[in-house]
């Protein structure tokens, strides 16, 4: 083989598209077809002076050390391609991908991420197009073939890389162009989380788990703690995203202890909102019914008694798949058991003579990549070669074990980790024979991770096992107090990372986070027991996120109420631990504040079902039973779920609430009371007794300066008016009011107000107002992704264009509105509060043909939320 180069190479990888297809329908001809292509290819790499390093059936790849080279081939191979008579078989349409990064070989063949993301662009393209990486870019954009260009594609994700690749398409003239996007995991919809480590390894395995999901829907990956389940399950998913057209869904259910929440989680996943009255369930297998997707479900072992969940979902979903991983297998009807082998691992006794052979070994090249990951420094040589594979071996092959260990070359040689390590396994295998052979191994891993720590980072690693889905730096210094223990919190946190014993994890736009493994967690709250501390801890935990609970209900309907909802979500299983250590200490009115203060976090998150079995249970408390301020504040709180599910439920608790607060006498707190109930008695149609409990509630915000809760108090006012015709009243009152809540920052009440004021403007005749007054109110709900919020917009500019003549229209926003209606799970009734009295598609009906209607209703309950916004916005010519 002529010499690879190396240094800085530009990468091109080729590929037949559609060569299956292809060979079903040429049979044996499809040989000599396959010839020919791949001579056109050849003899185009040669004349970019580009060498061929291998052939895997029809596809190609070769080495250039010139990218210009590199480039001048793909445009000569795609027109050769072009040019070539197929006859009598159909043409043959090859993807290319190009890329630049470093050429470091490994035997007679190129390692390194910039070959995986060479493969990936080249993956990224359809047939008869060529697709180069923003490296390539970058060197080529002065130097390209007569008659080609380069053509921006964006940002991109691609399958197995962490980072967003640019792409740009090679635009060749002559040829076609024309082609849909590119193939990337952006194409299909999902959550699969993005890696930042590599994946090492496990081309077996990944080939028998994808080759056991053509023939199962139901398959469990198996295997203990550490052994890589999660990794191998992520990776498999993203290398089938393409192949299911309604994408790949990750459930984690490592926060969830209660099998009860299991359907919740899954629909949380799946972005399945909850509806009125109906189990959440039943929605997650409509929502699945007619899609083709896999979803993966990880850490399963702990809610093993929700395994029918998954047969239901099956059985309603005939083209869903599941990837479960558990430690233990679930004997679920048609479930298929694959075990999880560990990495290979060489024969400390037998190694290669070859260091880049024993290089190579899965466990090594592991050991190898997290290893020069801590120390860069750090190159496998034929001194340490003997002792890393020593470790890998003792390790049993297991990737958590062999990562902990990797991450101490920080500041041991692996000599000394060996030495170590010996100790530690001899000790936890002496006093461990109940557990499995590898379990013992990768808490030996842990353990003498453990044991490397300083006293006091030892005592930080327990204390932050109190935590359930992660923590922020705020909260591990609210909760572990690290300055107790004489450790700086941002040190002692930098520490436990850089082991690798927790995990920092950053999503765009919010704060980094920090998390454990369970199988980490599992050991460190194994110590904080031993320590003595569990009680205190778990009682810090509980008080500082009841604590948070009250602290973020006023900025759930404020200026950033979309910020606050996001970290309450991120926060859900804190706040579940918290809520539930309440309970089981007795602690009522702390769990009845919280519980209160989360309903809005419930109810716009799609949670009620959820947030109700809390409210019922804190209210339920024998030691909460008492006629307090925190019973009326869970009182309210059940009282506004009901009313988003049950409406006819809410009055109870909205009497009860208000009995109470009267006793109590609070003012501010007896003002809501009022306010609260006034809703209700307004919904039974006695306006009477709804103008006299505003009255006074208005009198009580007030004289405690709440004005907030005096502005609410305006706007359902003027139902009286609206009732009686008097529209340029109701336009006058909203307008003041509308201008109150802008200059508060209060965005959630000011969008409610915005839709009761367009309405009011499209009735007293001013129907551009109306409309902008409208489209503005449903803006704001959008920023806040409120889906309820949304629905009444969009009703709302239903109304507004029947009677501009846009009948039509008007049809299509009202299929919109119930569309987004039933996917958030119910709302109050369409002319709740006497504001929206009337049905804008009957009006509209009226104008139409009954073809038409339906045609135009069908048409909005498809539509897209963005394009039916646009469509309000500009009109048929959008």
């Amino acid at each position: 083989m002529t010499d690879l180069p190396t240094g800085t190479v530009t990468f091109l990888f080729t590929d037949i598209e559609g060569s299956t297809g292809l060979l079903q329908a040429l049979g044996d001809r499809y040989v000599a077809v396959q010839d020919e292509h791949a001579a056109i290819i050849r003899r185009a790499v040669a004349e970019g002076g580009g060498v061929e390093v291998s052939t895997h059936g029809d596809a190609l790849f070769a080495a250039f050390a010139s990218p210009a080279g590199a480039v001048r081939a793909a445009v000569a191979a795609q027109r050769g391609l072009a040019a070539h008579d197929w006859s009598p078989a159909p043409a043959v349409r090859v993807r290319m991908g190009v890329h630049t990064g470093e050429g470091a070989l490994g035997g007679d063949d190129y390692v390194g991420i910039d070959v995986h993301r060479a493969a990936r662009v080249a993956e990224a393209a359809h047939g008869g197009q060529v697709i180069v990486s923003e490296a390539t870019r970058g060197l080529v954009r002065h130097a390209l073939p007569d008659g080609a260009s380069l053509r921006d594609l964006g940002t991109h994700h691609l399958r197995g890389i962490a980072d967003p690749e640019r792409l740009h398409e090679l635009v060749i003239e002559g040829l076609g162009g024309g082609f849909p996007p590119p193939r990337t995991l952006d194409t299909r919809p999902g959550n699969l989380p993005l890696q930042l480590t590599s994946f090492v390894g496990r081309e077996e395995e990944i080939a028998e788990v994808e080759r056991l999901l053509d023939h199962t829907r139901l398959l469990t990956l198996t295997g203990p703690g550490g052994s890589g389940k999660s990794r191998l399950a992520l990776r498999v998913a993203t290398d089938l995203l393409l192949r299911y057209r309604d994408g790949s869904y990750f459930v984690d259910l490592a926060p969830v202890t209660d099998p009860a929440l299991v359907p919740a989680a899954v629909a949380n996943a799946l972005g399945v909102p909850e509806a009125a009255g109906r189990p959440i369930l039943d929605e997650v297998k409509d929502h699945l019914r007619h899609r083709e997707l896999l979803q993966v479900v990880d850490n399963f072992e702990q809610v093993a008694e929700a395994g029918p969940v998954i047969e239901e979902l099956l059985t309603a979903a005939p083209r869903l798949r599941t990837m479960i991983t558990s430690r233990v297998v679930l004997s679920l009807r048609g479930e298929q058991e694959y075990p999880v082998p560990p990495l290979q691992v060489p024969d400390p006794e037998r190694l290669p003579s070859d260091l880049s052979a024993l290089g190579a070994v899965e466990a090594v090249r592991l050991f190898t990549e997290r290893a020069v990951a801590a120390s860069p420094r750090f190159a496998l040589t034929p001194e340490n070669a003997p002792v890393v594979a020593e470790i890998t071996a003792r390790l049993d092959g297991l990737p958590l074990a062999i990562e902990l260990a990797a991450t101490r070359t920080k500041v041991l040689t692996p000599s000394q980790i060996l030495g170590r390590l010996k100790q530690r396994l001899a000790l936890l295998t002496a006093g461990s024979r109940a557990l499995p052979e590898r379990q013992r191994t990768l808490r030996a891993a842990i353990a003498w991770s453990y044991d490397l720590l300083d006293p006091v980072e030892r005592r930080l690693f327990a204390r932050l096992s109190v935590f359930a889905g992660g923590w922020t730096f705020e909260s591990a210094e609210a909760v572990c107090d690290p300055g107790e223990l004489g450790l700086d919190a941002l040190d002692g946190l930098t520490s436990l990372v850089d082991k690798s014993l927790i995990r920092r994890v950053e999503a765009p736009g919010q704060p980094p986070r920090f998390s454990m493994l369970e199988t980490i967690r599992e050991f460190a709250q194994e110590q904080l027991e031993v320590g003595g501390e569990r009680e205190l801890l778990a009682g810090r935990h509980a008080r500082h996120f009841l604590d948070l609970a009250v602290e973020v209900e006023p900025q759930l309907t404020g200026a950033d109420q979309a910020a606050w909802l996001d970290r309450c979500d991120a926060e859900h299983a804190n706040l579940r631990a918290a809520l539930r250590w309440a309970i089981e200490a007795a602690e009522a009115s702390l769990a009845q504040a919280a519980a209160g203060a989360l309903w809005r976090f419930w109810q716009q998150r799609g949670h009620l079902a959820e947030g109700r079995r809390w409210l019922d249970e804190v209210l339920a408390m024998p030691s909460g039973l008492a006629p307090t301020a925190a019973r009326a504040k869970a009182l309210a709180g059940a009282g506004g779920i009901a009313w988003w599910t049950d409406q006819t439920a809410s009055r109870g608790f909205y009497d009860e609430a208000l009995a109470i607060e009267r006793e109590l006498g609070d003012p501010a707190r007896l003002a809501v009371a009022l306010y609260n109930q006034a809703f209700v008695v307004a919904a039974d149609h006695d306006q009477g007794s709804a103008a006299r409990l505003l009255e006074e509630s208005l009198e009580l915000f007030r004289r405690v300066g709440d004005e907030p809760g005096a502005a609410g108090v305006l706007a359902m006012q003027v139902v009286p008016d609206a009732m009686a015709g008097a529209w340029d009243r109701v336009v006058a009152r909203m307008e003041a009011v509308a201008a109150i809540w802008r200059r508060l920052g209060d965005r959630l009440s000011l969008a409610f107000g915005l839709i009761w004021l367009a309405f009011a403007y499209g009735r007293a005749g001013h129907p551009a107002d109306a409309r902008a007054t409208a489209l503005e109110a449903l803006e704001l709900f959008r920023e806040a992704d409120n889906p309820t919020g949304t629905a009444l917009a969009f009703l709302d500019l239903a109304f507004l264009l029947t009677w501009e003549g846009r009948h039509a229209d008007a049809i299509r926003m009202a299929g919109v509105s119930e569309s987004v209606r039933e996917r958030a799970g119910g709302g109050p009734t369409p002319g709740f509060g006497g504001m929206l009295e009337g049905d804008p598609v009957a009006e509209a009906r009226a104008h139409l043909t009954q073809e038409a209607a339906e045609q135009a209703w069908q048409e909005g309950l498809a539509m897209r939320v963005p394009d039916a916004a646009t469509l309000a916005r500009d009109g048929p010519a959008a």
